[in-house]
């Protein structure tokens, strides 16, 4: 290429960036002559995991079975937060709620109690604790290396709440350049909405994160990331309308993210370690149906609209410090964090033909969680490939209060202080090249409980070079949440209270794993699997009627039983991958009512998922198409009459495809594509209880439907 041509085509790059992220000119400037090859197309490594490790492993030698989602299948989905990526993983299952703006996990049919979030192996804080119920769309996937999924009662390694699974996110700490710059501008439809004005429709989201390798031994990292979500109408008609039949707000309010971290790491000889700072804010808006007529009594008929709205605030830092090292030949692995997560809230009365607001009252706290925690792990006492064992502990203090109880707020916030300390001791043992045994226990003492034991036996069996079988049984414990224990919602109307006496949930798991993979004529690699997994869930707390008509208590009263049988085969040839899985699930459920109890039949869920890309040679354009079906679903709820009757939430499917396209020496990259091309939105549904003061909807508000992107990415 000619230096006129050259000089033409930075020229217009620098147009281009101006318009769009000064930061990224600047980038350029600086680098563009001095970076390596673009790490969009890194060379495959040998996959490793740390998830349930003594140490950072191969996948294949790992004792657990671990399904892992990389950068480089993240980067082909075009998500913009753990939620949409976790979206096409079967067995796992996103729940939205449109008026909180929440997303969680749910795992073999337990929600996002039962399962342990994690990022880089420390477990995240949230509105309820820690590592629980945690919303994923406030974990952003800028720089993320991969996702670890292990399914399954993992309270021997993670404790408290690891009894569906856990889900942990490995983000960056590496770069292979003296400096890299990574970054992405993404724009996306909301439906049929899209304004690209700061009060218009649709998603805007730009990242940038930059890595320095200071010398040998110090990498530096800092990343930031911007997702503004303007919100969807739906059959609502918008903040702005003020008639009085409440269809004014949003189906899904809007909300507005910034989050951003930095990362020091020192790694030399056999010890390294890091630091990392992450701050998240989150605006989220309600705005209220109801809309008010009021006279103004001017003497002219005027007349005010007005709406009682609120704005939610979420402010959250995390401290985290990682060291690995050995302390002769014993290695040592130690976490330490602190966290703050802090949501506040103010009502303020809007005047909706004037655009104002007329007052407000002052902002306040309703969730607030402080938590000190610290994990560590000493193994390889014994120097030998054999036989070792692990020693660890984890200990937890949170503190903090909660004033959000039954959907209202009223009264003074009631603080708590909780605090967890807990020993596990585990051995592996490799009892031939092929066999190898995982014995593992932990006690947990707590202020507020009574102790828990868990325990957890895993085995490995190598069935052929390219073969394993994985047997593995566990259990873990859930605390009760807050608002189990101290809810009090008591007027002429209700009687919901909390139970100061409740014990702690109990899971056991009990799962059979087998993969084999092999190559064939033609340069064609296969892998498939099979998993065969048991959940059993004992003293499960749920709010049941004690006393007619309408007195509410949480109690240890319900089981609650799980079977999943899945199935995957991967084929991969050249430029060209195809995913196929299945799986069927059954679930169980006794609840214990007033008057009644629920059948304890088994109710089963199909789902199936495919996913395929393939990359053209001569141009490196990538095309990815990503498919889920889940069936109909049906479980058994209370009708509010002391009796139980079988729901169904319909069937759906979804499926997104996206078109990529490297150019400038693949110094940049631009993707479009489609999400949900079914027009998912809202699914029919009679398997909505109502509460003890809320009625049930006919519906589950699941998706705002089809939507349409384009994302340019850039890096040097």
């Amino acid at each position: 290429m000619s230096l006129n041509k050259v000089l033409y085509l930075s020229k217009i790059c620098t147009l281009m960036k101006k318009k769009v992220l000064s930061v990224l000119s600047l980038s350029v400037a600086l680098w563009v002559n001095a970076q390596e090859k673009d790490s969009l197309n890194q060379k495959k490594i040998e996959e490793v995991v740390i998830t349930g490790q003594y140490m950072q492993q191969s996948i294949n030698k790992s004792i657990y079975k671990v399904d892992v989602i990389d950068a480089e299948q993240i980067k082909n989905m075009a998500a913009t937060n753990v939620a949409e990526v976790l979206n096409q993983s079967l067995n796992i299952q996103i729940t939205p709620d449109s008026r909180s703006g929440n997303s969680t996990a749910k795992i073999m049919g337990l929600n996002g109690d039962y399962v342990k979030i994690l990022i880089d192996n420390i477990p995240v804080v949230g509105d309820t604790g820690l590592g629980s119920n945690i919303d994923l769309t406030k974990i952003t996937l800028s720089n993320i290396e991969r996702i670890e999924i292990v399914k399954g009662s993992m309270g021997v390694e993670y404790g408290n709440g690891a009894v569906a699974g856990v889900i942990n996110i490995i983000t960056k700490k590496t770069s292979t350049k003296k400096i890299s710059v990574r970054g992405s501008l993404q724009e996306e439809t909301v439906r049929d909405n899209y304004d690209l004005k700061k009060k218009g429709n649709g998603r805007h989201i730009q990242n940038l994160n930059v890595d320095y390798n200071i010398n040998n031994e110090w990498f530096a990292s800092i990343n930031f990331n911007h997702n503004q979500f303007m919100g969807f109408e739906g059959e609502s008609k918008g903040y702005k309308y003020f008639g009085q039949d409440n269809k004014r707000g949003y189906e899904w309010n809007p909300k507005d993210q910034y989050d951003a971290s930095a990362l020091l790491r020192y790694t030399k000889n056999k010890t390294t370690f890091f630091y990392k700072l992450s701050y998240l804010n989150e605006k989220f808006n309600f705005y209220n149906p109801e809309v008010n007529r009021n006279p103004l009594n001017d003497g002219l008929g005027g007349v005010a609209y007005e709406s009682r709205d609120k704005r939610y605030n979420t402010d959250r830092w995390v401290h985290q410090f990682n060291i690995q090292t050995n302390l002769g030949h014993i290695r040592y692995m130690g976490d330490f964090s602190y966290q703050n997560q802090d949501r506040k809230y103010y009502d303020y009365n809007y005047d909706i033909p004037n655009r104002t607001i007329k007052s407000r009252q002052d902002e306040k706290s309703y969730y607030k969680t402080d938590v000190i925690y610290s994990r560590g792990m000493f193994s390889n006492f014994l120097d030998s490939k054999v036989f070792d064992f692990q020693l660890g502990y984890e200990l937890d203090y949170t503190n903090g209060y909660a004033a959000l109880i039954a959907g209202d707020f009223f009264g003074e916030a009631v603080k708590r202080k909780i605090f967890t300390y807990s020993n596990f001791l585990s051995a592996e043992w490799n009892v031939s090249d092929k066999f190898s045994l995982r014995p593992g226990v932990r006690l947990s003492l707590s202020e507020n409980f009574s102790n828990q034991y868990n325990y957890s036996l895993s085995s490995r069996y190598k069935t052929s070079e390219n073969s394993n079988l994985r047997a593995v049984v566990g259990s873990a414990n859930r605390y009760p949440k807050y608002e189990e224990l101290y809810t009090y919602f008591v007027n002429i109307n209700h009687d919901v209270q909390g139970n100061p006496d409740l014990n702690p949930e109990k899971g056991f798991s009990a799962g059979l794993f087998w993969n084999q993979n092999f190559a064939v004529d033609n340069d064609w690699k296969i892998a498939y699997g099979v998993d065969a997994l048991y959940l059993d869930v004992r003293d499960r707390i749920e709010m049941v009627m004690v006393k007619e008509p309408s007195t509410y208590k949480y109690m240890n009263i319900n089981k609650f039983k799980n079977l999943l049988v899945s199935a995957n085969v991967d084929f991969r040839k050249d430029q060209f991958a195809l995913s196929l899985r299945g799986s069927v699930s059954g679930t169980s459920v006794s609840m214990i009512d007033l008057k009644s109890s629920s059948p304890t039949d088994f109710q089963y869920l199909v789902q199936a998922g495919a996913s395929a890309t393939y990359k053209l040679k001569s141009t490196d354009t990538n095309f990815a198409l990503y498919y889920k079906f889940t069936g109909p679903d049906r479980l058994y709820v209370s009708d509010g009459a002391n009796d139980f009757r079988l729901g169904k939430i319909d069937s759906f499917h979804m499926m997104d495809f996206i078109v990529s396209q490297p150019f400038w020496n693949k110094h940049f990259e631009i993707s479009a594509g489609v999400k949900n091309i079914f027009d998912v939105t809202r699914l029919n549904s009679t398997a909505v209880a109502g509460s003890a003061h809320t009625a049930a909807n006919g519906f589950v508000n699941l998706y705002y439907g089809r939507s349409y992107f384009a994302r340019l990415m850039f890096q040097f």
